[in-house]
Order: C-alpha cells, then sequence, then structure tokens
C-alpha cells in the first residue's frame, strides 16, 4: 500500500476506532444540517431528498421514545424494515442509545426471525408495517403478551406503537425531552450491530459489528469503489445483509455522502429508469443484478457511471465484457465477508487501479493482508497453487472481527491454531502480481444472488415434514443467479414422490425459513451419497445436478 494510503487508513481508525468515539456524531451530527442524506426513490420515479437535518431531529425524538419505553446502553432491539428514511432514523435513534441493531432480513419467515430475536434477547421490534404478520406464528395474532413492537410506514395494530408518533412527538410521546436521548459514546469497541451468517451446520452464528469497524467500511468505500463528493452512488444491496448494511447505510452515513435507497422491489426496467433519471455515477450490485439488467437492456439510455463495482458472488467474465458496452465502463468485482467487510478488490481509486485480470477479484485492499495458505499447512501457497483464502490478522489495521457472539468453538475454527490468519472459509490462489482467484468454497454454503444460504437452515425445515426421512441442500450453478438451491430428498416409507409433494415442501419451505431460500428443484432420491462415517458427500450431489438436464 502506498504511504498516502497507509496514512489514510490510520487517519479513519483514529476517526472511528478510538475509545470516545460517538457513533451519532459520527454518522449524523458532525454532517451540515442541510445536506442531503439520502434521496429515497419510489417505484413511480417519484423521489424525496432527507437532509442530515432531519435525520438529526427525528433520531434523536426517537431515541428519546426509545428511552421511555426502557431500552438502555447495550440493549438489543431489530429492525424487519426495507430500505427507507424511516430505517436510518430507527438505527441513528438506537445507536444515540448505544442500543445494538439486529438486521432482519425482510424476506424471513416467521422462524427464522424469531430465532433471532431469541438469539439476541432483543428488546423490541421495529418493522414495517407489511412485516408485521411475521412476528407472530401463522395464523396466531398478537396480544398484550407478546413482545414490543413499533410500526413504522404504515398503521400500528392493537398493542403496537406508531413509529410516526415517536418522531414527531405526538401522543403518547409529546412530553418527552429530545435532550435526554443521549447520544451515548460507545467508543471503537462498542458494539453497534449483531448480523447473523449461516454456515453449513448448527445454527446462524452471531456477527457483533463494533463502531471500529466502519473505519473498515468507509476505507472500502473510497479505496475500492472510488466514492467522491460529487457522485450520484447507489448501492442496490438489501440492508437485512451486511453488504446493504455495511455500503448503502454505514459508509454513506459516515463519510456524508448523498446516496439513492429504492423503496421498491427490483426490475431490470425500474433499475434502468433509476439510473437514468438521477444520473447515477457510482453504482454497486451483485453479478446478479448486472445480468438482469443485461437481460432487460434496452438501447440509446443514457448514462453518467464513472464507477461499476460487483460483490457478493463471483463475477463472470462476461458481465466485465458487457458492462464496456452498457456503461461505458468495465465492472469490477470485490470480495468480502460479513465477518470481515470488503477485504480486496479490482480497486477503483486512481492510487491503486490496475488493469482488470479475467477470472480475478483483485488484490487485498489498504488496511488489509490478504493472502492463500496451503492446503496442509499455516504456510503461503506458491504462486498458482491453490489453497485456503486467509487474511493475516497483524497485518491488517482493519481488522476487526472478535468472535461470534457466545459460540468460541465457531470463533476458533476461523482462526489458525496461533491465530495469526483468519479463515475465510474460500478456496482460492494468488498469481505472481498478488492477484487472487476464486475456487470455491471450502464449505457448502450456498451463494444465491448475493445471499448466503446455510443448507443447515433449509434440511431442518424440510425435516419437519413427516414424509421427509433425510434431505440434503445444495447450490448447482444458475445463469442468472450464479448458483439456485436444490434438494435431494429420501422419503419415509409409504410416501410417494409427486410433484404435488415436492410444491409442499418448497412452500414449507418459504413459510419456515425465507422466501428467497426455497429450493427451485426437488430431487426424491432412494438414499444420499455418504462417506463411511456416514458424511452425506453434497460435493457428488452438486456435481451430479450440475452435469443433469432439468428434466431430470
Amino acid at each position: 500500500m502506498t504511504f498516502t494510503a497507509r496514512e489514510r487508513v490510520q487517519e479513519l481508525l483514529d476517526a472511528f476506532a478510538v475509545p470516545g468515539a460517538n457513533a451519532a456524531e459520527l454518522f449524523c451530527d458532525r454532517h451540515p444540517a442541510d445536506r442531503t442524506a439520502f434521496t429515497v426513490v419510489g417505484s413511480d420515479l417519484g423521489f424525496r431528498d432527507v437532509t442530515y437535518g432531519e435525520l438529526r431531529e427525528q433520531s434523536t425524538r426517537f431515541a428519546s421514545a426509545l428511552g421511555s419505553m426502557g431500552v438502555r446502553r447495550g440493549d438489543h432491539v431489530a429492525t424487519l424494515m426495507g430500505k427507507s428514511a424511516e430505517l436510518a432514523v430507527a438505527l441513528l435513534g438506537l445507536w444515540r442509545l448505544g442500543a445494538v441493531d439486529v438486521p432482519l432480513f425482510t424476506a424471513f419467515a416467521h422462524d427464522a426471525i424469531a430465532f433471532r430475536l431469541q438469539a439476541t434477547g432483543a428488546k423490541l421490534v421495529i418493522c414495517d408495517a407489511d412485516q408485521r404478520r411475521k412476528l407472530v406464528p401463522p395464523g396466531g395474532v398478537p396480544n398484550d403478551a407478546s413482545p414490543l413492537v413499533v410500526v413504522a410506514r404504515g398503521e400500528a395494530f392493537g398493542y403496537d406503537v406508531a413509529f410516526s408518533e415517536m418522531t414527531a412527538g405526538t401522543g403518547a410521546f409529546a412530553d418527552l425531552s429530545a435532550d435526554d436521548a443521549g447520544p451515548v459514546a460507545v467508543g471503537g469497541n462498542g458494539t453497534l450491530v449483531q448480523l447473523f451468517t449461516s454456515g453449513t451446520t448448527g445454527s446462524p452464528k452471531g456477527v457483533p459489528v463494533t463502531l471500529g469497524a466502519v473505519a473498515s467500511f468507509v476505507g472500502y468505500q473510497e479505496f475500492g469503489l472510488d466514492v467522491r463528493p460529487d457522485d450520484v452512488f447507489w448501492n442496490m444491496a438489501d440492508p437485512g445483509w451486511a453488504y446493504g448494511l455495511y455500503f448503502a447505510l454505514m459508509a454513506p452515513l459516515a463519510t456524508g455522502t448523498r446516496t439513492l435507497l429504492l423503496s421498491a422491489g427490483f426490475s431490470p426496467e425500474l433499475s434502468w429508469a433509476v439510473m437514468d433519471k438521477f444520473q447515477v455515477s457510482n453504482f454497486a450490485a451483485a453479478p446478479t443484478v448486472y445480468r438482469a439488467l443485461r437481460a432487460g437492456s434496452a438501447a440509446g439510455r443514457h448514462h453518467a457511471l464513472r464507477r461499476a463495482s460487483s460483490a457478493g458472488e463471483p463475477l463472470t467474465p462476461d458481465v466485465v465484457e458487457w458492462g464496456r458496452g452498457a456503461f461505458g465502463q468495465e465492472v469490477r468485482d470485490q470480495y468480502g465477508q460479513t465477518e470481515l467487510g470488503m477485504v480486496a478488490g479490482n480497486a477503483w481509486h486512481d492510487g491503486l487501479r490496475r488493469p482488470l485480470q479475467p477470472g480475478s477479484m483483485g488484490a487485498a485492499l489498504p488496511g488489509w493482508s490478504v493472502d492463500v495458505l496451503a492446503d496442509a499447512a499455516d504456510t503461503r501457497a506458491a504462486d498458482g497453487e491453490s489453497g485456503r483464502v486467509a487474511v493475516n490478522v497483524a497485518g491488517s489495521p482493519f481488522f476487526w472481527f472478535t468472535g461470534y457472539a457466545g459460540a468460541p468453538e465457531k470463533t476458533a475454527e476461523r482462526f489458525t491454531a496461533d491465530g495469526a490468519w483468519y479463515l475465510t472459509g474460500d478456496a482460492g490462489r494468488r498469481d505472481a502480481d498478488g492477484n487472487l482467484y476464486f475456487t470455491s468454497r471450502d464449505d457448502d454454503v450456498i451463494i444465491m444472488a448475493g445471499y448466503r444460504i446455510g443448507p443447515f437452515d433449509v434440511e431442518s425445515v424440510l425435516a419437519a415434514h413427516p414424509a421427509v426421512a433425510e434431505s440434503a441442500v445444495v447450490g448447482v450453478p444458475d445463469s442468472l443467479r450464479g448458483e439456485v438451491l436444490e434438494a435431494c430428498v429420501v422419503l419415509n416409507a409409504g410416501h410417494d414422490g409427486t410433484p404435488a409433494l415436492a410444491a409442499e415442501l418448497q412452500q414449507l419451505v418459504k413459510e419456515k425459513f425465507a422466501a428467497h431460500a426455497y429450493p427451485r428443484r426437488v430431487h426424491f432420491m432412494a438414499e444420499l451419497p455418504k462417506t463411511p462415517s456416514g458424511k452425506v458427500q453434497r460435493f457428488v450431489l452438486r456435481r451430479d445436478l450440475a452435469a443433469a438436464a432439468p428434466g431430470d
């Protein structure tokens, strides 16, 4: 890394990772009140600008109201919300009190939400009105014994509290003093967020995200994305997942960067229209989005793109080539994890940009030391040799992951025995110039459209069906989403593998886990391939399914 980059890394650490760091000040209060923080865009392309002055006023009132409801420093509060100004106000309000946000993806069903609420001991939930039904079991209704719920963007129901009254200081909150809201300085080691990441076995693991971690998020925004003050920045990722939370909300707030929030579902036509109308100059999305845009491309569009970046899954060379024609810019691939933020990439910053190497996810970004270790020893693999992608802890000033919440055994699996290296769980190789190439995951996590899906989560739902004896869930290559999830199911005696049963199992996963994570195909099998010790050989299933025709 150049001296200038090293100096900037230290400046960011001195701002975000020090004992007296204050999230509300860093994310909001230090920015000019009349500066636009977000432009919230609707499905009809109608929009409204939200200033830092508005965010400060509303989040201070919201924090005061939360405090009157018993929320204190260190308490966990869940947010089940889409991209909106209300979400930003909610987060800032929580951080003013020193409370911890638990993001919930809006595609999750009741059981996935309930697990995260129980695991964190969430004191209350803030949700959009259209998500309220997921907080009670299917068929149930809220009652006075239900957890406290704050409802935004719609009418509060029964025992719920209205977000609008809290932010306006009306109704039950009319007599509150906003001065009681802090802000609390949690310091660089203070936790702001607890995200969950899925693995191949066991329940999802909680990742505490500290205020100090934001130094690395800002570093990526500057070094990897090259977001500049005059950019119209749009990161399409959902804030229920790391890339959207870290880089569509937290990093822009920390830098005072205006960004777009599209408060509507994805479609290629709408995305093209947003880019045209708002003259987006810096764009970030998963490869799936670019592939969908390519499918919905039209001639004669006028774009202002200066930078286009991709993350969440490997980017195929055909998208890079298409981007040169469609955008007048190549799409640059970048790499990271929930536990790290973004650590490597084909950086856009003028001082770091290098010619793209086909298939490469780039080199280590400033503040990070990323390498490939040999499979059989904790030493660097030779150039071109396949091995384990790893982060050198001591050599990475931005490194912030301290472990999974309440899971020391899972944490230990992430590090070499001497603690010197963090193991990403990905296999790859490095060339002589330091470029990194993703080969595969060394576990069985499925990455579909940028979303990580743990087989265990889906297999646990399938196991609850009386017809299912056992199952294995794997990812199969897909031209649009990168991978799609498919299930191989062994049935109990007396049950037949009919299309109706396959549809029933798909619906069960949608209802019990998540709408996006259902198996696109269900394969009924007499038995699953296993090792002599009884472990399912998912790699055999992946190989066979990838080679099979869609109708097989």
